[in-house]
């Protein structure tokens, strides 16, 4: 008699962590945002320095992706994700200081680089890790679960900086966020493991994954890739992946004005309270988690239907692109109501189309995932210097957020036209031999 032995689901687990770190990794970044309407009081920093201040924490970001990615490759996923987990938590708690001294711009600045730079790795280690413990059809359902902590950070944890915003004061939000940060980093170490090297993985599970297209074995090969110009070249120099770094720029464009001007927007442009524009930003917030998950869902739901790689990845996105355009509706309105709708809508659409991670997990070359989502990561994240300069630039010489909201809108259409026009049909790049 065979006795059928039931497949281990520690998956779920791994994709809890994901979660979970992917909060607090938009949590740390939106602390600055939160309390800049108070702290900029305090502090005196006007328009111009929030927005360097906003930004600097990208140019490091940006920067540090192909080292983090080849630091993922060559230590993998569990090991660097946790460090830099409890290394970014702590510079979070470090940034309530800095009213302490003589400068506190120059070490807000010094602070924002350090963050950004230990933060590089988190989402192509996401990206790596998705490919290890899923098959290709859970993988639209995983993407958008960890893209859409974003969304549930903006939407939950912002309240809460808020409400220690009001209570206590800015000084707080760094201290109690970080905190949290720093405990969630040594529960991962303690808990995420490589799938060959999990205590609670069954044979059934490991079988379950690699037969689905997933790659379990990923990182424990003692022949790995080095580095090359070549290998780079192999998924920059690629029209498909420039198509989708496009798109990521303009996704990424309209993620950062939410994670950064969005709460002055409401405090100085719509008159709000600090209590009721940490309430009020949550709601554009839960449209976007509503509808990532949605998003990921249908892809997932069009390949599992027959639909092509191609269809079931690009039709999410385009759709999600086109509709994100609304947001340029809350320049013609005074109604706060509408205004609300507005954004929610365009979040939701946004979150919706925010498929370019498991794109690129379907796209890139197995043997150099990480390095791949950091030249993918690099390029969206410009959008992270970008955005958050030139809206403060748009602000200081026309007193309006206008021209800053008719900008993020822009983003939509422009990522809309870069997937119907150059992505072309998706397909897996392979590394030529002098590449390898």
């Amino acid at each position: 008699m065979t006795t059928l032995i039931k497949r281990s689901n520690v998956r779920y687990g791994i994709l809890l962590f994901l979660f979970l770190a992917t909060v607090f990794n938009y949590a740390d970044r939106a602390t600055l945002s939160v309390v800049a309407p108070i702290m900029s009081k305090e502090l005196g920093f006007d328009a111009e320095d929030l927005g360097l201040a906003f930004s600097v924490f990208g140019i490091s970001y940006v920067i540090m992706q192909i080292p983090g990615g080849w630091l993922l490759d060559k230590y993998g996923s569990r090991l660097v994700y946790g460090t830099a987990l409890i290394a970014w938590s702590l510079i979070t708690m470090f940034q309530g200081t800095i009213f302490l001294f003589a400068s506190p711009l120059m070490v807000l600045v010094i602070l924002r680089l350090m963050m950004g730079a230990i933060e590089a790795p988190a989402f192509p280690a996401n990206s790596r890790l998705s490919v290890q413990w899923f098959p290709n059809k859970e993988r639209g359902f995983v993407t958008s679960v960890y893209q859409a902590a974003q969304y549930i950070s903006l939407g939950i944890i912002t309240p809460l900086m808020t409400i220690i915003l009001h209570n206590l004061s800015w000084h707080y939000v760094f201290y109690y966020i970080g905190a949290i940060g720093v405990v969630l980093g040594i529960f991962w170490l303690i808990k995420v493991r490589d799938p060959l090297h999990h205590p609670k993985i069954n044979q059934q599970e490991m079988d379950y994954i690699r037969d689905g297209g997933g790659e379990p074995t990923l990182g424990t090969k003692k022949d790995q890739p080095k580095l090359t110009l070549a290998q780079i070249k192999s998924v920059c120099v690629n029209r498909m992946m420039i198509g989708v770094y496009i798109g990521q720029f303009c996704v990424t464009s309209i993620t950062w004005f939410f994670l950064t001007w969005f709460p002055t927007y409401l405090y100085e442009a719509k008159g709000m309270s600090i209590l009721k524009v940490g309430f009020v930003a949550s709601i554009p917030a839960i449209a976007g988690f509503i509808g990532g998950l949605l998003g990921g869902v249908f892809s997932d739901w069009l390949l599992k239907k027959g639909y092509s790689l191609t269809t079931a990845r690009k039709f999410p996105v385009i759709c999600g692109m086109l509709l994100s355009c609304v947001i340029v509706i809350a320049n013609y309105t005074s109604s706060e109501v509408v205004v609300i709708a507005a954004m929610s809508l365009a979040f939701f659409a946004k979150g919706f189309g925010n498929l370019g991670w498991c794109v690129l997990s379907d796209t890139s070359p197995k043997e150099v995932l990480g390095i791949a989502g950091g030249v993918f990561n690099m390029c969206g994240n410009m959008a992270s210097i970008v955005t958050p300069l030139v809206i403060g630039v748009i602000i200081a010489n026309t007193h309006s957020f206008d021209y800053a909201i008719l900008y993020v809108g822009s983003m939509g259409l422009i990522g809309l036209i870069s997937y119907l026009f150059i992505v072309g049909p998706l397909d897996r790049i392979t590394l030529t031999p002098s590449a390898a």
